[in-house]
């Protein structure tokens, strides 16, 4: 909480009220998440180099794929996460409950990501933990993170499920939030997660998401513009914007890095922590709904594997070349780049289509 320490200067000083507004912190956030990415990417990618800690590839994949990646390094979510924090220890409100709750999930996911990271490098391929493992712990986190909002904020918002393009249509979950909000966290890590197969593919669309979240949080816990777009409104919950500012700034340092052809892999320390703090935000911001059209190319990569993985069990044949369907993509002959930036493009559309939401009910 840097900004408040300056805060205690703004009698002497009072050019420092400008540390008072959220815009101006979701950019300085944005900004040091984004520069200290950039400043230890280099070294950092190189250690992880010297140190061995590369990437296992599926066998399975498309050859060219497979040749291609390699001898790179993983385990970039640690890079993205020294950032984000670094952003959002210096620029963000740490007595804000929602603060709270998104840095115990993103942490707790990185370290859970970490360690399934650490298994592939140890066993050499591409398994890593179990899938029994990972998703017990994900749940667990989960949980933990629902328990901390609802002791420590009016849940009672946050028990209901609004819809889009509707201005009055709403549920009231009660309970049953509970089990929906481990649902929203857990399916969103795991849907990052799968779609981060390519070079810079999983990158982009989280800070388009990120982008379109940074906005909603601001609106959702500002009184005259929520009431203007006809959303609820959340108190506190405008400090999320910060909270979003580091991510985009911390994946777009990374991205830098990680741009075809990559020089380093998120791998599932950031893919994990990212997906979960994505729905994380959703929740809060009670956008569970936009977060799926927003990030829908993460939905579509998760229901491709699901389909997958039912049709061959019932009928033995699959319905893709290759889940998850980017990788589909590849083996009919797309080159990589073809395929990321046509997702790309697909990830923009779907956040302006999510953005849209917010005037068109």
């Amino acid at each position: 909480m840097f900004y408040k320490f300056l805060l205690d200067f703004v009698d002497v000083f009072t050019f420092l009220n400008v540390f008072k507004y959220l815009t101006v912190r979701t950019g300085l956030a944005m900004f040091t998440s984004m520069i200290v990415v950039f400043l230890i990417g280099t070294p950092f990618i190189k250690f992880f180099s010297a140190q061995q800690i590369l990437n296992p590839i599926r066998s399975d994949g498309p050859t060219e794929h497979i040749v291609k990646k390699i001898g790179t390094p993983t385990m970039g979510g640690v890079l993205i996460l020294l950032g984000l924090f670094s952003g959002i220890f210096l620029w963000g409100d740490l007595s804000n409950i929602f603060i709270l709750f998104l840095i115990f999930i993103v942490g707790s996911l990185g370290i859970l990501g970490a360690y399934d990271d650490y298994k592939k490098i140890k066993l050499k391929n591409s398994s890593g933990v179990s899938f029994k493992f990972k998703i017990f712990f994900q749940i667990l986190i989960a949980l933990v993170g629902i328990f901390i909002l609802f002791f420590f904020s009016d849940h009672q918002e946050l028990e209901y499920l609004y819809f889009p393009f509707f201005k009055n249509l709403l549920i009231n979950l009660g309970w049953f939030f509970v089990p929906f909000g481990v649902f929203i966290i857990v399916g969103s890590s795991n849907a990052v997660n799968l779609t981060d197969g390519l070079d810079g593919l999983a990158t982009v669309p989280i800070i388009l998401v990120a982008g379109c979240f940074a906005f909603i949080s601001y609106v959702t816990g500002n009184v005259v513009f929520s009431e203007y777009l006809q959303i609820s409104y959340i108190e506190g919950v405008g400090e999320v914007s910060v909270f979003c500012g580091s991510i985009i700034g911390a994946c777009l340092g990374f991205l830098w890095f990680n741009a075809p052809p990559a020089k380093i892999f998120m791998g599932d320390t950031g893919s994990l922590a990212l997906g979960g703090s994505l729905g994380g935000i959703g929740i809060i911001t009670k956008h569970e709904i936009v977060l799926a059209i927003t990030g829908g190319l993460f939905v579509f990569e998760a229901i491709s594997v699901i389909i997958q993985v039912i049709s061959f069990k019932l009928t033995g044949k699959r319905v893709f070349k290759m889940a998850p369907i980017h990788h589909h993509f590849e083996k009919k002959g797309w080159p990589e780049s073809t395929v990321v930036i046509r997702f790309w493009i697909i990830s923009i559309i779907l956040a302006m289509i999510g953005l849209a939401t917010l005037k068109l009910r």
